[in-house]
């Protein structure tokens, strides 16, 4: 089994991971400030865009205080890229031997992706216990992670896609779930528009929603 250095403990004291798809480093660290200022100070930096990696320089410079993820890891390439331009975390919408290896070599923590059962023993088997359940809502959603939880009572998740925060409480009620993925806090009309403010009451909406689901932060790993 691979040995995999610590996930970030401040992942137990978030309930959202915004999901940026930014191409300009400024507007970038703008926003995640107005993140951050909401309460979510985990960012995963999406590598979708052309500047994703210099998105993720500028976050690394600017926010000190965050931790600066990357996210669309696909092979160990990618994990090499985002660890070289100071990813602290990586996520993937899948998993392998290969991109696990790769993470530990580099030092940076890996939240793989998972959607069957076959793929959560088989990260499992890895040494992951925190896993990307993606694509959420396609895949079952709330009722699929809830199944999970007999065969797999010590498996963590980050569900992630077509997720909204009308739907999210019913992700984060589940004993089994950390946090959730969330693209619709920040929008491109909302980088077009510069709402700082609006996204930032996106993330106070996002953590009271949470609250109301009756998550909690965790103060110990191991509690998992």
């Amino acid at each position: 089994m691979t040995v995999h250095p610590p996930l970030p403990a401040v992942l137990l004291s978030v309930p959202v991971v915004p999901v940026l798809r930014i191409e300009d480093p400024q507007l970038g660290v703008l926003a995640a400030r107005a993140l951050i200022s909401g309460g979510l100070s985990v960012l995963e930096v999406t590598l979708r865009t052309r500047h994703a990696l210099d998105v993720v320089r500028a976050l690394r410079d600017a926010l000190p205080e965050a931790v600066i993820a990357a996210g669309t890891i696909l092979d160990p390439s990618h994990v090499r890229s985002a660890a070289e331009a100071g990813a602290q975390l990586l996520f993937s919408p899948g998993g392998s031997e290969a991109l696990s290896m790769a993470a530990a070599d580099h030092g940076c923590p890996l939240i793989p992706g998972v959607s069957t059962p076959s793929e959560v023993m088989a990260a499992l088997g890895r040494g992951h216990r925190l896993l990307k359940f993606f694509p959420a809502s396609a895949n079952g959603g709330p009722p699929l992670l809830e199944a999970m939880r007999g065969p797999f009572p010590h498996a963590r998740f980050c569900p992630t896609g077509g997720i909204r925060l009308a739907s999210m409480g019913s992700y984060l009620a589940l004993e089994n779930v950390r946090c959730v993925g969330a693209s619709w806090l920040v929008r491109d009309s909302d980088l077009g528009a510069r709402d700082w403010a609006g996204i930032e009451a996106k993330a106070v909406q996002a953590c009271e929603v949470a609250a109301r689901a009756g998550w909690k932060a965790c103060s110990d790993m191991s509690a998992w």
